[in-house]
């Protein structure tokens, strides 16, 4: 199957976890046969809570600077970096000075239980 789509065309959802925090779904899993694939961006003063995924999530890096908690680390995460978040690991997303950090991130076509552990 063949797909093809601009990113500036597909509308951006407003997430309810965290503050400033939306996600345009790019392949969804319907249409791709193993992965999904989404933008999220967290606005310039945004977070996304610390939480939890059932699935793994592989993500790059396409603009800006956050603190990322993965586990017990704690990383400055920017443009061009790669980060692989294994299932059940908890994980958290602060944006560190005045731009948005925006990031593609694949997720494996399965069920994905998210649980929030602080807000």
């Amino acid at each position: 199957m063949f797909l093809h789509k601009q990113i500036d065309a597909i509308e951006a959802a407003p997430q309810k976890a965290g503050k400033g925090v939306s996600m345009k779904m790019l392949l969804s899993p319907e249409e791709s046969p193993n992965f999904a694939m989404r933008n999220f961006t967290i606005d310039a003063g945004g977070h996304m809570p610390l939480h939890t995924n059932t699935v793994e999530h592989e993500q790059y890096v396409i603009s800006g600077r956050a603190k990322v908690v993965i586990g017990d680390r704690t990383i400055e995460a920017g443009a061009g970096d790669v980060l692989l978040i294994p299932a059940g690991v908890p994980h958290s997303y602060e944006t560190l000075g005045n731009e948005a950090y925006s990031f593609l991130c694949l997720v494996p076509k399965a069920q994905d239980c998210i649980n929030v552990i602080s807000c």
